[in-house]
């Protein structure tokens, strides 16, 4: 297969949801040069993940930092300066605006960008009932997109089913994340609102997050370079 573009490549982003740094960096020296953007969320941010942000980094990778940050504003604020030493290129925050705000204030102009999430992949109208909203996916998922911009977030994480919505409603400039990304022939997993990677970057995605179909594929690297290529064919 020809050398990805890099643009293409950076469009990827790997989730390393693994339980320590070894199996990280096994992963990670076993994609080589077909990924260039990873996630570290709490699975091996808890497990002693984070300073391999930094080293991700120094190597010239990028990287999700996906904290999902969510509390009062203060300690919102605390965490975001705490994090924007790392060097990460993306950091996540629930998106409730006290919250976003606090982020946003916090980071400044040399933090991570602040990409703020609006309802989780995992969840459909059913879930939302049950959790207490009024508002079904389509509707609270515009309605925080509307809080965030307005506030000054970087970006949003939604599901690609909202994706072309999306960016209808807040135009070119912001960054849309989707994870719940699943080639054609993969499970679904516990995701309930999915699509492939080329039908997602077409909606209007601006970046895609793959965990299981990469990192539970025989041959991850190549798992990797297919979805590249599909997202270069979409654009």
């Amino acid at each position: 297969m020809a050398q990805a573009d890099p643009a293409d490549r950076d469009r990827l982003i790997v989730a390393l949801d693994v339980p320590s740094v070894d199996a990280a960096e096994a992963m990670i020296a076993r994609l080589g040069d077909s990924v260039g953007f990873y996630k570290i969320g709490y699975q091996l941010a808890y497990a002693g993940g984070l300073p391999l942000v930094e080293k991700l980094a120094r190597a010239g990778k990028k990287v999700f930092v996906d904290l999902k940050l969510h509390d009062i504003g203060n300690t919102v604020a605390r965490g975001v300066e705490s994090l924007s030493s790392l060097g990460a290129t993306f950091l996540t925050v629930h998106a409730y605006p006290q919250t976003m705000k606090a982020a946003v204030e916090a980071r400044g102009t040399s933090g991570p960008k602040i990409l703020a999430v609006t309802v989780l992949t995992s969840y459909d109208d059913r879930d939302l009932v049950d959790a207490g909203y009024a508002l079904g996916v389509r509707d609270l998922v515009e309605a925080r997109a509307r809080q965030a911009q307005a506030i000054g977030v970087d970006g949003l994480v939604c599901s690609p089913e909202e994706a072309g919505h999306l960016r209808s409603l807040i135009g070119p400039d912001m960054t849309l994340v989707t994870p719940g990304i699943r080639p054609a022939g993969t499970a679904a997993g516990d995701q309930k609102r999915i699509m492939t990677p080329g039908k997602a970057i077409a909606a209007g995605a601006s970046y895609l997050v793959v965990g299981r179909p990469v990192m539970e594929a025989a041959d991850p690297k190549q798992a990797a370079d297919a979805i590249v290529a599909e997202i270069a064919a979409a654009k």
